[in-house]
């Protein structure tokens, strides 16, 4: 005999399923998000270039500022470089100054953009900080590069076009994954010269 399913469940089941679907979505949003924002640059997020990247020396310059925030429970202390302007397709690669101020190795997690948001996906970034989990030793101090380049892509688009300076941004927090992080020994670069590699020329004094 056909054993009956109770009313209330034909009712219940349903919305159950529902609610677990709309669960693992929630959960997956955040990360899928983000992974769409670094495919497409929306939001300001930049992108990733490989080293071998080629790309077109075009004869136009932009000006590129720096800017930096530490969250206030991360004993670090960072410095972006100065403002420089840089050719258009040109490999370039500035460094970032950052020390742990306290007396405990701390991991640490860069976010990051640009602005104006519209560039983003214009900007290629083949060396970063920011693409790990980095680890700072007590009291240890380093230099950080950043190695970048401005899309000539970016010249052919009338939304773009236009633009002429632009903020690269990094926040720095506690890492909330510190497994698995990389000691910044490795991106520790010699302070021989403040001048920017590969072309970039700074501008003035100014920082940010």
């Amino acid at each position: 005999m056909r054993r009956l399913v109770p009313r209330h469940w034909r009712t219940l089941l349903p919305i159950m399923v529902v609610l677990a679907g709309m669960g693992t979505l929630v959960y997956y949003a955040a990360p899928l998000y983000d992974m769409f924002c670094r495919v497409t640059g929306i939001g300001g997020t930049t992108q990733r270039a490989d080293a071998g990247t080629q790309t077109q020396v075009v004869d136009q310059k932009v000006r590129v500022r720096f800017s930096t925030q530490v969250a206030d429970d991360l004993p670090w202390t960072v410095t972006p470089p100065k403002t420089v302007t840089v050719q258009v397709g040109e490999r370039n690669t500035v460094f970032f100054e950052a020390e742990n101020t306290s007396n405990e190795a701390i991991v640490s997690h860069a976010a990051y953009n640009v602005t104006p948001l519209k560039v983003g996906e214009y900007i290629s970034k083949i060396e970063c900080f920011c693409f790990t989990e980095e680890r700072l030793k007590p009291g240890q101090h380093v230099r950080m590069p950043v190695q970048f380049f401005v899309s000539p892509q970016m010249l052919k688009d009338s939304t773009t076009d236009d633009v002429r300076q632009l903020t690269l941004s990094y926040t720095f927090f506690h890492s909330a994954n510190p497994e698995g992080a990389k000691d910044l020994d490795r991106l520790d670069t010699p302070q021989t010269s403040r001048q920017p590699e590969n072309g970039g020329q700074p501008d003035g004094d100014s920082r940010g």
